[in-house]
């Protein structure tokens, strides 16, 4: 046996492994580790698997690399050197005696040899074989010989066993049974697996990784899950997949032979119209098919030109795209929308642009998709058996985390365009919403004609009816999913030439740096007027509280705003007094981002409700003013304005970029001013004793009150002034209009 190994040495290595017969060379340079566990190995016939197993085995010399076990390099090694050492050999066809009985096999096999494994063991474990242990090696079936000649191997207590094609010209239930044999000795302790396999199903249930081979070489390693997922990938690597088409490119041919491969047969440049003459299967009883459904039904494929490194459509994709190249991703659920998403497909790229189809599937079946579902799910925090758990209920919710968590380790996304239904869009939108502000999002869907806003949140993203249902093309379905599809080719094109010209100079006035400044009812007069103050030096941006406030901090989060103005706080004290969802995370943009902020509680001391009922149960007694019957303002009290103080401060607090606290003591609302509707100074009091005492002030972090009114203009100077302080003279002036 192998002496005792170093911890974390591979059961084997090799490197560089030439392996010839005669002038002909089978290996080249064949680079292979198995750590430990099981390994598959794949590959069409004649690219050099069987050479590989005899060459480990020591039944083929090796014209120069290394073969390391445990450490030892065993190339050039006698084969029964090799075998004592504990390397077990299961060879193609099984080669059995066929005149030996089974338990002739076995005691001629283990001889002398005491080990872990014995012929009492094999035939526990193998309890067919104890069944036939007097029949010859000619009178067993395939599955039956194929035991005996794994057993022949355990019984050397191997360390190492090397399997070439076990389920070679076995019947469909004898594979399954030898699958489930292979994926029993894989969980057996101590021993490590080679596995020579054709068959796919095969290779990626009982081992964790697949080694490829392609023309005597080790093309890659990868997750068996990535593989079986990628029917795209198995075509184009080991011929399997959709018929007729070619098993590799001219590309993997040069790489893997160093021969220079021939010319490509010429293809298509443009668009490529494909007609169905029979849309359905036909019968004796069958009538022509109408020429305008025909028509209706065919398909425009866009072939993509191959250059030097740039991927082709279909293959295995690490990364969408290489540098610099935009990809537009169409998303849903293939197993069931299969027709629509690539009906999809083919519109963006009958337009000239790269396209992807993103699987959010949750079937947990292969697909063809270029990002199919178990590489989408592997991002999430359990992995892909966190997704596919065969519970609809917990699989959608699954996927979106996952899908939310992958398109964050994008780059490149130019747009992205998605259908489906209720399901469909909640798995795509959380996604969506992390998308920067301008990259085209558009979901079809049919919840898009009721409340959307649970799935557009602080985004820019638009939602279209599919009128019908998402299931198949029809009449209404085939023109709103163009009309989604034309969009969002209209505005990815739109959006990369404006950014060429960004880039150019051209694109307006780009040099000035962003601000962002939120605005209310109460606070519309400061706003307006701080704009005013600093529009030459800055691009003053506004956004409407309180949803416009989330999508400032989505902005802030995304690092496109050198500088946030908050002047509508109101969500804040409704979220904190009356349960208002949507404020949950509120300044916490600048916590994250630490964006430079000057902030005036403009709102604080009033909520806004609907008509008088929907105020809450808890609030009845405040003082009320109506702004029509459609709106009820309510004044909060000292108990539940100190409790707000409390709650600034503490977020305020979190914050370690540079943060300006201005504080009108005139009165934070027109009702509630001195004098106002809503005046009560003993609130105004507790707020901002609250929040002096729990606010910790820094240089970074500073509060300052000021004897004016919030609408007052002396108000806005000093906010301006306090933004200019802290862009640190980042604001330019505007340049003049060119004539």
């Amino acid at each position: 046996m192998a002496d005792a190994a170093r911890p974390g040495t591979p059961v084997l290595e090799i490197r560089g492994l030439n392996v010839f017969y005669g002038a002909a060379q089978a290996l080249h340079g064949v680079d292979l580790t198995l750590p430990a566990g099981t390994l598959s190995v794949v590959g069409r016939n004649g690219m050099g698997k069987t050479t590989l197993c005899r060459t480990i085995v020591g039944l083929q010399r090796a014209a120069s690399g290394s073969i390391r076990f445990l450490g030892r390099d065993i190339a050039g090694m006698d084969p029964a050197a090799i075998a004592r050492l504990g390397i077990g050999y299961v060879p193609q066809g099984r080669r059995l005696w066929p005149s030996l009985t089974v338990d002739e096999h076995l005691r001629l096999t283990q001889a002398n040899r005491r080990g872990a494994w014995s012929v009492e063991r094999v035939y526990d474990t193998f309890p067919r074989l104890g069944e036939r242990k007097s029949n010859r090696g000619n009178q067993l079936s395939g599955g039956e010989q194929q035991m005996l000649a794994i057993s022949r191997a355990l019984l050397l207590d191997p360390k190492l066993l090397v399997m070439d094609e076990p389920t070679e010209g076995l019947a469909p239930v004898i594979v399954a049974h030898v699958e489930d044999l292979l994926t029993g000795l894989a969980e057996t302790g101590g021993l490590s697996v080679l596995i020579i396999e054709q068959n796919i199903g095969v290779a990626t249930a009982v081992a964790d990784s697949v080694a490829i081979m392609i023309n005597g070489r080790v093309n890659r390693t990868m997750p068996s899950a990535a593989l079986s997922a990628d029917r795209e990938l198995q075509q184009r690597l080991l011929g399997v997949g959709r018929p007729g088409a070619a098993p590799e490119t001219a590309d993997d041919a040069s790489v893997f032979t160093g021969v220079p491969a021939a010319a490509p047969t010429s293809r298509p440049k443009g668009p490529v119209r494909v007609w169905v003459s029979n849309p359905t299967i036909p019968t004796r009883w069958s009538q022509p098919v109408p020429v305008a459904r025909i028509e209706a039904a065919a398909r425009t494929v866009t072939p993509v030109e191959a250059r030097p490194g740039v991927p082709a459509a279909g293959v295995e994709l690490h990364a969408l795209s290489p540098a610099g190249e935009p990809v537009v991703l169409v998303v849903g659920t293939l197993d069931t929308k299969a027709e629509e998403l690539r009906f999809l497909v083919d519109i963006l790229r009958g337009h000239g642009h790269r396209t992807r189809l993103v699987d959010l599937s949750t079937c947990g079946r292969p697909s063809s998709a270029d990002v199919p579902p178990h590489q989408v799910a592997a991002y999430h925090r359990r992995g892909a058996a966190g997704v596919f758990t065969g519970d609809r209920a917990t699989a959608v919710p699954a996927m979106a985390d996952a899908f939310e968590a992958w398109i964050r380790r994008q780059a490149g996304i130019a747009g992205v365009l998605a259908a489906g239904g209720a399901c469909g869009a909640r798995m795509v939108a959380p996604a969506l919403r992390t998308l920067p502000v301008g990259v085209p999002k558009l979901i079809v869907s049919t919840v898009a004609s009721g409340d959307v806003a649970a799935y557009v949140g602080p985004a820019d993203i638009m939602m279209l009816p599919s009128v019908t249902d998402v299931a198949g093309l029809n009449a209404v379905s085939r023109q709103v999913l163009a009309n989604a599809a034309e969009a969002v080719a209209g505005m990815v094109s739109a959006r990369a030439e404006a950014l060429k010209a960004a880039r150019r100079g051209r694109a307006g006035r780009p040099d000035l740096p962003a601000v962002g400044i939120t605005v209310s009812p109460a606070t519309a007069a400061v706003a307006e007027a701080v704009t005013g103050l600093l529009r030459a030096e800055f691009d003053c941006l506004a956004f409407p509280a309180p949803a416009g406030a989330r999508a400032l901090e989505k902005l802030a989060d995304g690092g496109q705003l050198a500088g946030v103005v908050d002047l509508a706080l109101g969500d804040l004290a409704a979220h904190l007094v009356a349960g208002a969802a949507g404020a949950e995370d509120r300044l916490g943009a600048l916590v994250r981002a630490r964006v430079p902020a000057v902030i005036a509680p403009g709102g604080l001391d009033v909520l806004a409700f609907g008509p008088p009922e929907t105020v809450p149960a808890h609030l009845a007694g405040r003082r009320t003013l109506a702004h029509g019957p459609a709106v009820t303002l309510v004044r909060l009290g000292p108990a539940e304005a100190a409790e707000i103080g409390r709650a600034l401060a503490d977020r305020l607090n979190r914050c370690d970029g540079p943060v300006r606290l201005l504080w009108p003591e005139a009165g934070l609302s027109p009702e509630g001013r001195p004098g106002g509707p809503l005046a009560d100074p003993a609130a105004d009091a507790a707020l901002v004793q609250a929040l002096e005492a729990g606010l910790r002030q820094t240089a970074n972090r500073r509060l300052q009150r000021l004897p004016h009114f919030i609408d007052d203009p002396a108000f806005a100077a000093a906010v301006a002034t306090a933004v200019r302080g802290l862009q640190g003279g980042r604001g330019r002036p505007r340049r003049a209009a060119p004539p």
